[in-house]
């Protein structure tokens, strides 16, 4: 088995024809690609921006709520190197600049092998002291905090002098690599190719020929390196978009070359494809440019995903299930047979490239200091931080760098040691003190209905809906383990600390149920969990087909079923669902008919132990499955599951 990855930056799907045909883009790759993949609708960033992504690409984890730009951790799995360590040869091509700044310097070395490309945007590369010759531009680039002259201003005018021919550029240096490395070893088995270009990242520099064919009568100043908020006049704006247009036409011919290369070699039939980017890119829309100095619009968040998986060959098909680029590490382990980590939070696509599965209820996203945002894709809900506690915040770390330097002594000074927290794998980590970046508060919370308004102009003010909406934040920020303090900075009250943690959950708990026979029985046990975000449908067929496999081994006694199967990529998160029912059905045991039916779906093999040995020490008692079978009110049945 063979994969490729493509990854691009700041692609923006509104100006992709297989999304948007009307959008203006010449991209007939891209509607190629469409052709022959499962096309995604719903697939969201989770940590922002560049870096944060590419941590969240190794660990299929949220890395937002505790840390900011920064390097892998030491407890950190990396897909990339899990696959090396399982004789999957890893190799990465990249003209992302950041990974060799000080806040990407662990990524590269992941892999079996990596080639870099210099020369993007303001890429330390060519050797200058004089400033560069610059034309009179529209506005020059603030940094990303929205103060000052971006430091990569200067080098980006450097680097131009030496990138003027189409192969000069380093997006066609990167995939002249990627050929190279598909024509030496499409016959080779058991390989991943990372091949990702900074590109349609700002600026928008393109080589003529690209430029040529959007032809304009545009005769001001120039313009393609966008920032902040709009302040530019019609004719300028369309000019920049058109500026990225003609980028995101040379990343669809490069994207070409691969799609070319695959038909060449036939690789359908034994290489995964996945196509996608880290983020998208506001063009004046909502009245700014870029990311980060504004809330995550959807034009930043939700983002083109194209995959090819050659085991169920799904080719032009629409997906809506709600997916992350959390998920990107458990499907190509899963593609290589190789175990997911309990410490990922992503989950495997397989399933849902092949049917659609749904794989969550609900998408959390963010960055570090700034909104933290919870989407079902029908509604996006964005917390903004109070604005007496916007620097209540903290990196928690063991590798304290920044994106362009180290942490400071007066930083440093700040430090304590915390935790463990359970992703640290044992280990405890420094608590160093954070600030504000990017001040992003000042746009208040915001609620949109994204079916009735997919523009995001038009925010609710629905206080009933808001609290329904606050309490999913709540939970899922619970489930990624966010530190205590953000729930105080976002101004939430925090999950009860020191309570004994339930067994089993209410909202699990469905008391004097009618089911016919075992198997309705067993589905409604399960859609407890399917319903609650702890597995897919997936799950609860296996359970289902097993016992018609093997008969009624789940009677574990007389009245009590525990319904289960293997750890697969159908579990979301270890937990158990309980079901009674008011008249007993029979599964065919010796034991009798069955009034209990649990269903416990476990991640891996040992997460679920714990939970096992209280269900087995409370069911030891015939009084307490008798109790329960009478019992009708869920909280006093929950209580009865304390650990």
């Amino acid at each position: 088995m063979k994969a490729i990855v493509v990854f691009y930056d700041s692609l923006n799907k509104r100006y992709l024809p297989p999304y948007h045909p009307d959008c203006g883009t010449i991209a007939p790759n891209f509607t190629r690609l469409a052709e022959h993949c499962a096309c995604f609708e719903n697939s969201y960033v989770g940590s922002m921006p560049c870096i944060p992504a590419r941590r969240e690409l190794h660990t299929g984890r949220y890395n937002f709520l505790h840390r900011e730009w920064g390097p892998l951790e030491p407890f950190d799995d990396s897909m990339p190197e899990l696959l090396k360590k399982s004789g999957v040869y890893t190799h990465l091509i990249s003209d992302h600049l950041h990974y060799w700044e000080d806040g990407g310097s662990t990524y590269h070395n992941r892999y079996s092998s990596w080639e870099v490309v210099r020369g993007q945007e303001g890429d330390h590369w060519k050797g200058q002291v004089k400033r560069p010759e610059i034309p009179p531009v529209v506005r020059v680039p603030q940094k990303q905090t929205g103060t000052g002259e971006s430091t990569l201003w200067k080098h980006d005018w450097v680097n131009r002098q030496y990138i003027k021919e189409e192969a000069d550029f380093p997006q066609t240096r990167c995939f002249d690599r990627g050929c190279e490395f598909i024509e030496l070893n499409h016959q080779e088995d058991n390989w991943l190719l990372h091949l990702e270009t900074f590109d349609p990242h700002e600026p928008f520099y393109a080589p003529k020929n690209y430029l040529d064919l959007y032809p304009e009568d545009y005769s001001g100043r120039h313009f393609d390196w966008p920032r902040g908020k709009v302040e530019e006049q019609a004719d300028e704006i369309a000019h920049c978009r058109r500026q990225y247009q003609a980028v995101v036409t040379m990343c669809d011919h490069n994207l070409g070359r691969i799609l070319d290369l695959m038909d060449r070699y036939d690789l359908w039939q034994d290489t995964m494809l996945i196509v996608g980017t880290d983020h998208g890119f506001l063009l004046a829309e909502h009245g700014y440019w870029g990311k980060n100095q504004m809330p995550y619009y959807n034009e930043v968040a939700n983002n083109p995903l194209f995959i090819w998986d050659p085991r169920s060959q799904v080719k032009g098909e629409k997906r809506n299930a709600l997916v992350q680029m959390i998920d990107w590490a458990p499907t190509l382990l899963g593609y290589f047979s190789q175990p997911v980590p309990p410490d990922m939070q992503g989950v495997d696509l397989a399933e849902t490239v092949r049917s659609d599965e749904k794989v969550r209820d609900y998408a959390l996203f963010g960055v570090f200091s700034g909104h933290v945002n919870v989407t079902d894709g029908h509604h996006v809900y964005m917390r903004a931080p109070l604005p007496d506690k916007v620097n209540d915040i903290y990196n928690y770390t063991l590798v304290p760098i920044h994106m362009t330097e180290r942490f400071s002594p007066k930083e440093l000074g700040t430090a304590e040691l915390t935790g463990p927290f359970r992703f640290t794998k044992g280990c405890r980590v420094l608590k160093i003190k954070g600030t504000d970046k990017y001040h992003v508060g000042r746009f208040g919370t915001l609620l949109f209905d994204l079916d009735n308004d997919p523009g995001e102009q038009k925010p609710l003010t629905e206080p009933a809906l808001e609290e329904v909406w606050k309490r999913v934040l709540v939970a899922e920020m619970e489930k990624a383990e966010a530190p205590a303090e953000q729930y105080a900075r976002l101004g939430l009250e925090a999950p009860a600390a020191g309570q004994p943690e339930p067994v089993i959950e209410e909202r699990n708990i469905l008391l004097r149920a009618t089911a016919t026979d075992w198997e309705q029985a067993m589905r409604q046990s399960g859609q407890l969990l399917i319903d609650s975000g702890y597995i897919t449908s997936g799950y609860v067929e296996s359970t289902i087909n097993t016992v018609k496999e093997m008969g009624p081994y789940i009677v574990l006694g007389p009245g009590l079923a525990l319904s289960h199967a293997r750890p697969d990529g159908n579990v979301l998160r270890t937990g158990i669902s309980l079901l009674t029912l008011k008249e007993p059905v029979e599964f065919g045991s010796e034991l009798g008919p069955v009034s209990v039916v649990l269903t416990l779906a476990a991640k891996d093999d040992e997460s679920h132990l714990a939970k096992l040995a209280v269900i087995a020490e409370i069911f030891s008692d015939p009084e307490n499955l008798n109790g329960i079978v009478r019992e009708t009110d869920v909280g006093k049945a929950a209580k009865l599951f304390l650990s």
